[in-house]
């Protein structure tokens, strides 16, 4: 069950990071309602995961979901770059999430 929220924290984390593209400075009311919620459920997550999950782990795979995540929806719907050099690096944080993960205790 601590992988599952571990994933859902990742999801989360994606979310807040691109909600906060959309705040402008957390001058824009809804997005950062929205971010603020997004950034609270992800944490909440992570710490649920945490009661069984080996800390460095955790939170290496919890930044890397978010990291590869946002850089995915970067690139698919807002338009950034997709060139070959990205994408090697984008596989190589998914190699070192798996990693973590088919070596963790829990």
């Amino acid at each position: 069950m601590a992988w599952i929220y571990l994933s859902l924290a990742g999801v989360f984390e994606i979310a807040w990071a691109i909600g906060l593209k959309y705040t402008e400075g957390f001058t824009r009311l809804w997005p950062s309602v929205m971010t603020l919620i997004a950034m609270a459920v992800s944490f909440a997550l992570l710490s649920h995961s945490l009661k069984t999950l080996p800390i460095g782990t955790a939170y290496a795979v919890w930044t890397g979901i978010g990291a590869v995540g946002t850089a995915l929806v970067g690139m698919l719907i807002l338009g950034e770059t997709r060139d070959a050099v990205r994408i090697l690096c984008i596989l190589l944080i998914v190699a070192g999430i798996a990693g973590l993960k088919f070596t963790a205790n829990h």
